[in-house]
């Protein structure tokens, strides 16, 4: 794989050079006591210095950052800017319709969120208490989500796409005792019945005794007048000044659920302290950030990415973070570049199925916008093919900005890999280098690191301030799920191989791996030869049974819009899969799919398609989380023709 060295047109004065990140990284883990000691004063506002930075270990599973610390999360994402930033806009918002804009100041958001602080006094919310945020991506979420962390309230924020049965499961775990909504949401020019779903899911949720909703649309909704609340009228009744709560460092800040492939979804408790340091140090080293900049993070803040990369990470810079109501469709798939264009967006960051999809589409919905303000690109959520990553850096980019392909997970509170622009050469599809303090290995099933260039198993053998407290209300599943296998270590859950030059290549989930005839092959790798082609939009592989190898790879393709399905690519694909990896790989079975079954945040959802492949259809799981449940339906019904079609074969 060639390496991309730092663009020319790069030449400005970067956060890094390659030799400042090789010597901070070092200190970072020889001596990360006084590293984070440094970063925690530079990057964060504190009421009353910690004890320690960091008690505990892996191996006890009682870690603790910056203990006895005291600091509030509001007043370092908003008071600390007033006496230089008051003026400057904090979010610019961009709505579902274009003509929808507005822009907040820091001022402007500083009072909202005060008011509305103590809007939850006054409804008795209390430090400690979590509140269930449903809403769509509108500056009020912002609001309400830096309120709770202003009075030491816990909030657990719901993607708004999410069904009644999805926001009820969370609200039962999480014990929470009001939920803030809206009326409905706009998404792709579809209306969303936000506060339906609300109702719906608190039959089931009798201890919920409040509901705030915000006014997005002039549609009328259902209303309780004893427990529904509206957003306006409350914020009429307060004063704009709530003095921020003196937090500790360990307490918490939010809850945030994410899907595991079994049971039910997993509640990840993230802490204030080190959380809040990870998210301002990342934020700044990762995306180079400089004063001025308009930073724009996809992500709704309904996933952690939102959390982090959207909100606290960039306020926390004192950055102005874009906001983006959206899809990247609509009203064409020239949105993405167009919005860029209009507020003259220097950072882009966005997941890797967004980029498939407008690759798609073809390059003629770049043409009439010039991109020219950007100077950075970001992808987050899953692995990005090389030949995806090709044309994000070369066409949407220009070859003029770098890539930092972040890897991280909910669990993690923010980025652990990835290239720092201005410090790393470019390897398309790798993720590349640790972060400060976080000390990767690969290893085999045993516990044994592997040889550069052999997949095994990613762990992480040292704490870092950004990681999870816990799973909420169940510290046996944390341990288990992260813990249990490799004690000592932090088990990621992911497989990836690790060049001779040190960079790291995320090849996909642990139960994503095909085991062919002894040989592990990622499907990550898989996808990647199979989106060489240039007739390939997307591609997911699962593995079948096979009486000789014992696994068989099965091939979910979806082909770019006009391109229809031949017996002619079927063989190619084969060919290219057998060229890139080796006959080990030859793909037994081939799909076509006009689309693959993906969460609402955008991830493939491989579990079902393992499923769907293996003909085990009786129980599927959770499927709460899809983004359109009528894809697995047509992926069984068309699954019959592949089994026939391999039989003639």
């Amino acid at each position: 794989m060639s390496t991309h060295p730092v663009p020319v047109e790069y030449a400005r004065q970067t956060n890094l050079t390659e030799a400042q990140y090789r010597k901070l990284y070092d200190r970072s883990l020889r001596d990360p006591t006084n590293f984070w000691s440094e970063m925690a004063q530079k990057f964060v506002t504190w009421y009353k210095p910690w004890d320690a930075v960091l008690t505990g270990s892996f191996e006890k599973l009682n870690m603790a950052w910056f203990k006895q610390g005291k600091l509030n999360a509001a007043y370092n994402c908003l008071d600390r800017h007033l006496g230089t930033r008051s003026k400057q806009a904090a979010i610019i918002w961009e709505g579902d319709n274009p003509d929808e804009v507005r822009h907040i100041t820091y001022a402007e958001l500083y009072e909202d969120v005060c008011r509305f602080a103590n809007v939850l006094k006054k409804q008795n919310v209390k430090k400690g208490d979590r509140v269930c945020i449903y809403m769509p991506m509108v500056p009020e979420v912002v609001v309400v989500m830096l309120a709770c962390a202003r009075i030491g309230a816990i909030h657990s924020v719901v993607f708004g796409g999410f069904s009644p049965e999805a926001l009820e499961s969370r609200i039962l775990d999480a014990d929470c005792h009001m939920v803030i909504t809206a009326n409905e949401g706009l998404r792709g020019g579809k209306v969303i019945p936000l506060k339906k779903n609300v109702d719906e899911a608190l039959i089931n949720c009798p201890q919920v005794r409040k509901v705030i909703v915000i006014k997005r649309t002039e549609n009328p909704v259902s209303w309780q007048e004893e427990r529904d609340l509206w957003y306006h009228d409350l914020m009429k009744t307060v004063m704009p000044q709530c003095p921020p709560e003196m937090i500790d460092s360990e307490d918490s800040l939010f809850v945030l659920y994410t899907s595991g492939s079994t049971g039910k979804p997993k509640g990840i408790l993230h802490t204030t302290g080190g959380y809040l340091v990870y998210a301002a140090v990342t934020h700044h080293y990762v995306f180079d950030y400089h004063d001025g900049e308009i930073y724009w993070c996809t992500a709704d803040v309904g996933w952690i990415t939102g959390h982090t990369y959207s909100v606290y990470g960039p306020l926390l810079n004192g950055a102005t973070t874009l906001l983006f109501e959206g899809v990247p469709h609509y009203p064409s798939f020239s949105r993405f570049w167009e919005i860029i264009d209009k507020h003259k967006v220097n950072i882009f960051y966005t997941a890797p199925t967004a980029i498939r999809a407008l690759r798609r589409e073809g390059d003629q919905f770049l043409q009439g916008t010039t991109r020219e303000s950007l100077k950075l690109l970001g992808t987050v959520g899953e692995p990005i093919g090389p030949d995806v990553w090709e044309w994000y850096y070369s066409v949407v980019g220009q070859s003029r900005c770098p890539v930092v392909d972040t890897w991280w997970q909910t669990e993690t509170g923010g980025i652990l890999i990835s290239p720092l622009p201005g410090a790393t050469p470019l390897k398309a599809g790798s993720a590349a280098w640790p972060f400060f303090g976080v000390e990767p290995a690969i290893v085999d099933d045993h516990g044994n690191e592997v040889a550069d260039d052999q997949m095994g198993k990613l762990i992480i053998k040292k704490p870092w301030p950004g990681m999870m407290q816990t799973i909420y209300k169940n510290r046996d599943r944390f341990v288990a799920a992260y813990f249990k296998e490799f004690p000592g270590n932090y088990l990621t859950g992911d497989d990836a191989k690790r060049d001779s030059s040190g960079y790291y290549w995320i090849t996909g989930r642990n139960d994503d791996v095909l085991k062919i005839a002894g040989h592990r092959i990622g499907t990550g790798e898989v996808e990647a030869a199979l989106l060489h082609n240039a007739d390939v939009s997307e591609a997911a592989v699962v593995a079948v049974p096979d009486e000789i190898k014992g696994e068989a790879i099965y091939a979910f393709v979806t082909l770019k819009v006009d391109i229809k399905p031949t017996e002619e690519i079927k063989k190619a694909l084969i060919q290219q899969v057998r060229k890139s990896i080796g006959a080990i790989a030859t793909l037994s079975y081939v799909q076509w799919a006009d689309t693959l079954p993906k969460t609402r945040s955008g991830k493939i959802m491989r579990r079902l398609l393992r499923k769907i492949a293996n003909n085990d259809l009786t129980e599927l799981g959770d499927t709460s989380t899809l983004a359109d449940p009528q894809v697995v339906d047509n992926l069984i019904a068309n699954r019959l023709a592949v089994e026939e079609s391999s039989r003639n074969n």
